[in-house]
């Protein structure tokens, strides 16, 4: 069904019965059908009362068309653990949204690994978070990717996979995926910023096929970093200058943490204990996951580039790079006292910060009119959108012909599983939303 008949059947509805058309028509009918009925039905003059068997056909009816016009997507899960776990309980939670917003949505498949094997759940129903975590392997079966996408084709004219790991077994199967017009929603930064034939491949197949990879949370999570460069930005025709960010949650609070007079392992040791930091802390103070970032930015400014071409002033020392702890220590509480030996050069680093009257930040940066990047500890003016950001927040500034002589800047939580796993939801809302009605 497409709009027009549906207000065509919703008039003859309301004009047979002489009622108001607000007993059929959907919330978001437009307010000129309320108008044309009014005025056919007051023409009319009065009528029989509706019977109470002609309201339960009339609503069967409206029901039976909207369910026609509902949008059909068979939904895939790879990793339902922290974000994913988080992601499943936001769609339990907004089922009637979906289906009050046309779409009718089904989560049947949930891929994880179950007693060290690649395990996966495929059926009608909805799978709920509940059952996926407490699933065992016998309640499933061997994981196939290939075959997960295909069951989820076969189920609704409309197929997504969300991936919520770090996992490069699961990002070899995007292009895969997108060749078979299933669309992929993922915060994994791998493919993103991993090699660029395989990058340039899956933005072939999704071209080709139609399908739709959605990775906005990539950078920043929850704030809409990608898709204001992509969209608001680069396809109304600006032309970009410069992209400057704190890309790193765990860095932000780190630096807005540090002040003069404090020891930089001391830091770092109340970061590891709010939670902030990955086991390994060196994961964190690399740089490396700033460093993807800035190539997934730097990508969609029309730059190939590589990881490893982009240069990284990493905080850990060369000493510690490749330490290991003793046997029987935990790493990130060995790793801090390790750190507090190299403690005098961040303090050096703040003091003369400070004496100019700026701040220290771990910026990740993007020089689009010259091709190049980096990701490095940088002083700041106090003036400075960079100086002004809270707790663990995240911060990008764009610099382009248009937004002059200030950058525009987005600033906002770039992390955390709650708006991570929101930022994956309101991405395959927007794919939705690109899908035909009745399909």
């Amino acid at each position: 069904f497409n709009s027009a008949m549906h207000r065509s059947i919703t008039l003859l509805l309301a004009a047979a019965a002489a009622v108001s058309v607000d007993a059929f028509a959907p919330a978001t009918a437009p307010g000129s059908i309320n108008t044309r009925v009014s005025t056919q039905v007051a023409l009319r003059g009065p009528a029989a009362p509706l019977s109470r068997a002609s309201k339960v056909s009339a609503r069967r009816m409206h029901k039976a068309q909207l369910e026609m016009m509902a949008k059909k997507v068979a939904v895939g899960l790879v990793g339902p653990g922290l974000v994913g776990g988080c992601l499943l309980e936001q769609m339990e939670a907004t089922k009637a949204t979906l289906e009050a917003n046309g779409m009718e949505v089904s989560v049947m498949a949930v891929a994880d690994m179950k007693d060290g094997k690649p395990w996966m759940m495929c059926r009608e129903d909805w799978i709920t978070v509940k059952e996926a975590k407490a699933a065992k392997f016998e309640d499933g079966e061997a994981g196939d990717f290939a075959k997960m996408a295909d069951f989820l084709k076969s189920k609704a004219p409309n197929a997504v996979i969300f991936d919520t790991t770090a996992a490069e077994p699961v990002s070899e199967m995007y292009a895969t995926w997108l060749k078979k017009g299933v669309h992929v929603v993922t915060p994994n930064k791998k493919v993103g910023s991993g090699p660029i034939a395989r990058y340039n491949e899956c933005m072939q197949n999704s071209k080709e096929s139609g399908a739709i990879w959605g990775y906005e949370t990539t950078v920043g999570a929850g704030l809409p970093i990608v898709g204001t460069l992509k969209k608001d930005l680069l396809q109304t025709g600006d032309k970009i200058v410069k992209v400057e960010g704190i890309f790193s949650g765990t860095l932000s609070y780190i630096f807005n943490t540090f002040k003069p007079g404090m020891k930089f392992s001391d830091v770092i040791a109340d970061a590891k204990e709010k939670g902030f930091t990955e086991p390994d802390p060196r994961d964190d103070l690399g740089g490396v996951d700033v460093a993807r970032k800035v190539v997934i930015l730097a990508r969609e400014c029309g730059m190939n580039v590589e990881l490893s071409d982009v240069p990284i002033k990493s905080l850990v020392p060369d000493a510690l790079a490749n330490w290991q702890p003793k046997e029987g220590e935990v790493l990130a509480d060995a790793f801090v006292r390790e750190m507090a030996a190299f403690d005098d050069e961040k303090t050096a680093l703040m003091a003369e910060a400070e004496k100019d009257n700026m701040v220290l930040r771990f910026v990740g940066s993007i020089d689009v009119v010259n091709k190049k990047c980096s990701v490095k500890l940088d002083k700041y003016p106090k003036t400075h959108p960079f100086a002004g950001t809270q707790y663990a927040d995240n911060i990008v500034a764009f610099d382009t012909e248009r937004y002059v002589p200030q950058p525009l800047v987005i600033q906002g939580p770039g992390a955390g599983a709650a708006v991570t796993a929101a930022g994956i939801y309101a991405d395959f809302l927007r794919i939705v939303d690109q899908c035909p009605e009745g399909k």
